[in-house]
């Protein structure tokens, strides 16, 4: 935080503890147990100040225990990562009975007479302030919070009473409106991730090829394909066993080719019918090598890149998304990855990224492929293995996947068999190349609408950003002349604190007076 930044005339630079109470007590005398309050959870406070939502209702009694008080007007401000670098601060709107409770990842600061709830809460939310909150925190990772002790030594410009009003009311302004704008590139963003969702349905279900099947009517139908592919299986399968006789010297034994394992049908009693010309396969039908991968663990130094769990996002792979290995690629050539192969997540903490798929695309240089990633190589006559990932990642083929995820440990996966046993649709091959065309096409045009939101999101956020420095160095509104200044504020504050604080003790002498002179039991 700049606190070299000169001032404007009658502002001041107090403490945050001079001018709000943080963290007070709530009087818990005046309710009784069975009185209804409210109840904010840490997902009821919206990110960027963006207000509370959604209170929730709980009797005093199981509330008054284990959770944070606050009252209609407090400043609330979560002090957990990530919530706390998220902009989880608002003020507390007026609510029934005013009485509130909620997340004990709550820092409270109720603003003494004359200061602005507003006045704090955005100057809490400055990156500024939030950066220098982060530098305090303490705990270990993951459960890095933000001190008391760091709210109770920042400092914060302090203009005089009426601008703090003033500047509040420009704020509101201008952030409600570019809030409004925000929220409209999210609908926008919103219609985009359905419009993305329809077509890669559509892609799967021949509704996006419909028009070209009609000016296509006499290609082969899938069926001739998967035939082709079948018989490519059994004859690699030949071959190799053939190669293996002939390295140890053996002569083919009587009826070896009746060892051919058959790949695993489509079972069709739940799968959605296909356009005409079009079927159901499965992956061990159409691939080989279905294999877990590498599972030792990385190490510190070494030049060949191993890919993380995280690499592998529906349809997306992420070259750069890397660990490595030492020693020599040749070492791992069971685990290596190449070109058109399927990558599937094995594992993963959050269920819907289990099971998802990436195709291979070209590579420059050797990858493995971890044990937490299922590696499936289509046949070389597969005219397209895009279609095949488009297709694991939605429809009947993604529900079957759902339908197989088993947990363990606190992580959901699969297992390779569950991925050789998965039903994908199959078009003729000239319409796969025409369907993966079309979702490049499709996908391309809300690639760049979705980066213009980007752009646009981040110079609302810069803009917000600005907008909160000019209020806190006196750019927003004009100061009055005539306005009392911050200095004689803080006197009164300070003068308002010292009376409460000989109340608070002259309410406690009688109570002890009274104990000492009490006569003794007979």
């Amino acid at each position: 935080m700049n606190e070299s930044v000169d001032l404007p005339p009658g502002w001041e630079r107090p403490r945050l503890a001079e001018i709000a109470q943080i963290n007070p007590p709530l009087d818990r005398c005046v309710i009784s147990d069975d009185v209804s309050v409210n109840f904010v959870p840490m997902r009821a406070v919206e990110a960027e100040g963006g207000g509370l939502l959604r209170p929730e209702e709980r009797a005093y009694g199981d509330a008054k225990k284990g959770f944070t008080s606050f009252l209609s007007g407090d400043v609330i401000m979560a002090k957990i990562t990530p919530c706390m670098e998220n902009g989880k601060t608002t003020v507390v709107p007026e609510l029934p009975g005013s009485i509130c409770f909620g997340s004990t990842e709550f820092h409270v600061l109720r603003p003494e007479r004359g200061v602005e709830s507003r006045w704090i809460a955005n100057f809490l939310l400055q990156h500024d302030t939030r950066r220098a909150a982060q530098r305090a925190m303490t705990g270990g990772v993951g459960q890095m919070r933000v001190p008391a002790s760091f709210l109770e030594t920042i400092q914060i410009p302090l203009a005089p009473a009426q601008e703090q009003a003033h500047v509040a009311d420009a704020l509101d302004e201008l952030l409600s409106d570019l809030d409004a704008g925000v929220m409209a590139l999210e609908h926008v963003r919103a219609k985009l991730a359905r419009y993305r969702a329809a077509v890669l349905k559509a892609a799967v279900e021949g509704a996006l090829t419909s028009e070209w099947r009609q000016q296509h009517p006499n290609v082969e139908p899938a069926t001739e394909l998967v035939k082709r592919i079948l018989a490519e299986r059994r004859h690699r399968w030949e071959e190799r066993q053939l190669r293996s006789f002939e390295e140890n010297g053996q002569s083919p034994p009587k009826s070896w080719k009746e060892k051919y394992k058959e790949p695993v049908p489509p079972n069709g009693s739940n799968l959605p019918k296909l356009p005409p010309d079009w079927c159901w396969t499965t992956i061990d039908q159409i691939a080989v090598d279905v294999r877990n991968g590498y599972s030792s663990k990385p190490d510190t130094v070494g030049n060949v890149p191993i890919l993380r769990i995280s690499a592998v996002r529906p349809l997306k792979l992420d070259l750069d998304d890397l660990r490595y290995l030492s020693g020599d690629p040749s070492e791992y050539a069971t685990f290596l990855i190449e070109e058109r192969d399927l990558l599937f997540t094995r594992y993963n903490g959050t269920r819907a990224f289990v099971g998802v798929c990436a195709v291979v695309p070209s590579l420059e240089r050797k990858f493995v492929h971890p044990d937490k990633l299922i590696r499936a190589r289509p046949l070389p006559s597969v005219p397209a293995p895009a279609f095949l990932a488009l297709a694991a990642n939605v429809g009947a083929s993604r529900r079957f996947l759902d339908g197989r995820i088993r947990t363990t440990a606190g992580q959901a996966g699969v297992s390779g068999g569950d991925i050789k046993e998965l039903p994908v649709p199959l078009p003729p091959a000239r319409e796969q190349l025409a369907i993966i065309e079309a979702v490049e096409d499709n996908l391309s045009i809300i690639e760049h609408i979705e980066n213009e939101m980007d752009d646009k999101a981040a110079k609302a956020h810069a803009l917000r950003q600005s907008i909160l420095r000019h209020a806190f160095t006196g750019q927003l509104v004009p100061q009055g002349p005539n306005d009392e200044p911050a200095s004689e504020l803080l006197k009164r504050i300070a003068a308002e604190r010292d009376a409460r604080a000989q109340q608070a003790a002259a309410a406690k002498r009688p109570i002890r007076a009274s104990k000492k002179k009490s006569p003794k039991a007979p």
